[in-house]
């Protein structure tokens, strides 16, 4: 799990901007030496990954195209649909041809997949790293390295912003957005805009607030009892996760009771041609919403009325951890692991991973990564200089605790439980919030002992 010193040390190195889409198809790559992979093209290893992130499967394709031809390796990509990772990997793992390189999202899932992973104490891509002290560990084992650091909070127009009467230096705190957001509804009809894009809660978008929104209440409760993961979860800060809700719901471009209708690009879209200031997202969203202009765009932290936040910064973190199976046949670790170190080293393995358009020998854009390693280009990314810009003025990150919720099945608990609340505001639906929340959480964890 990434902490505010993870960001320190690897921010201000500043990624670059690239590819975030929609998704994409899953695929293979049977690609086929340099120094880099003759030792493993000698032994006859081969790589078999299995990717996470379906938005950049077309790069990873390539990618793995021109390490063969570099090396005379063969590497086969296969994506993951999209929330199918786990299910994925559960089936492929299995097979007499499994992946040689796969992925865990945090703590939680390599509790699950630990006697899976290999000890990368000594290889050659820990050497890359800006910062060891957030890698995830068994005891002394090293387990799982992080590729990409990213970051999300409440973007903004700040045209928009001006136009109904504010700036960013209005906003310090939740009284203050609250401020600012009920009176830009109270205009809407003049202004002809809306405070926030709709909170859609079909699969293409709740992940952004039964995940990322949930993130911040277990983020201040983990801080105050001084944790940094449990298997029962308090709730404390649940009442700050509803009054957050509220504003996001209600002062749309919809009406909350049509939320579960509405999708990812239709917020995008609505971002995009200004009929709402606000839109929660991340760095990973800046190609698809680059049209109102690098100089338009702003990002404020996500704020919930806790004490102290005029000092909180953005939410900074990764849940992408790539872990090498130890199963594989010797020769296929060792290509694996040459593998992994070119990705982060290498000028194409760097460019594809960090680059803007044209990176990568076929023209495609890179994949746009912050990736934690001494490579790391320069961005060309507003939102990502703004991370920076936070952590430079002294604001402190807000680490991604949700690596450490016990599974999907309680995200799409509190998703459900949000989606009906927006339908009926009542204290009774926000029980039942709290309910698939504590004791959701507590059910799953329990269950995930069995896994």
């Amino acid at each position: 799990m990434c902490t505010a010193a993870f960001l320190a040390a690897t921010t201000l190195l500043a990624g670059c901007t690239g590819g975030s889409g929609s998704g994409g198809s899953g695929g293979s790559s049977q690609a086929g030496g340099s120094e880099t992979g003759n030792k493993a093209a000698a032994g006859g290893g081969s790589v078999y990954y299995l990717n996470f992130k379906p938005e950049a499967d077309e790069q990873w394709q390539e990618l793995a195209a021109l390490y063969t031809k570099e090396t005379g390796v063969p590497v086969k990509v296969i994506t993951a649909a999209s929330g199918q990772y786990e299910p994925t990997l559960k089936s492929e793992i299995a097979k007499t041809d499994a992946p040689t390189l796969f992925q865990v999202n945090g703590p939680v899932r390599l509790a699950v997949w630990k006697d899976y992973c290999y000890d990368l104490a000594g290889s050659d891509i820990l050497k890359e790293l800006t910062n060891e002290d957030f890698l995830l560990k068994d005891g002394e084992k090293v387990m799982a390295v992080p590729y990409v650091v990213e970051t999300y909070g409440i973007i903004y127009n700040k045209e928009l912003l001006k136009k109904a009467g504010y700036s960013q230096e209005d906003i310090k705190g939740f009284n203050d957005f609250k401020k600012v957001v009920e009176d830009i509804t109270k205009r809407k009809n003049e202004l002809k805009f809306s405070a926030f894009t709709s909170a859609g809660m079909d699969k293409s978008s709740d992940w952004r607030f039964k995940t990322h929104l949930a993130n911040l209440p277990i983020y201040y409760e983990y801080k105050k009892d001084n944790i940094d993961n449990t298997k029962a979860i308090k709730g404390t800060y649940l009442d700050n996760y509803r009054q957050i809700w509220d504003l996001y719901i209600n002062n749309s471009t919809v009406s909350p009771a049509v939320i579960s209708t509405k999708t990812a690009d239709d917020a995008t879209a609505e971002f995009v041609t200004g009929q709402a200031v606000f839109y929660q997202n991340g760095t990973w969203a800046y190609n698809d919403i680059t049209d109102i202009g690098d100089d338009n765009l702003g990002m404020l932290p996500i704020y919930i009325g806790v004490d102290g936040e005029d000092k909180q910064g953005l939410c900074t973190g990764t849940e992408n951890y790539w872990c090498v199976n130890k199963n594989s046949k010797p020769e296929d670790i060792q290509a694996t692991l040459d593998f992994m170190n070119w990705c982060v080293t290498s000028e194409t393995g760097v460019k594809a991973l960090c680059g803007a358009e044209n990176s990568l020998p076929s023209g495609a854009s890179g994949m746009g990564f912050v990736i934690p390693f001494k490579k790391n280009l320069e961005s060309s990314n507003p939102l990502v200089n703004i991370a920076n810009e936070y952590v430079e003025k002294g604001y402190v990150p807000v680490s991604w605790t949700f690596s450490t919720m016990p599974s999907e099945n309680w995200k799409n608990g509190v998703g459900s439980a949000l989606t009906a609340y927006a339908a009926d505001q009542s204290d009774s639906k926000w029980e039942d919030v709290v309910k698939a929340f504590v004791e959701g959480w507590k059910t799953e964890a329990e269950a995930s002992k069995t896994e």
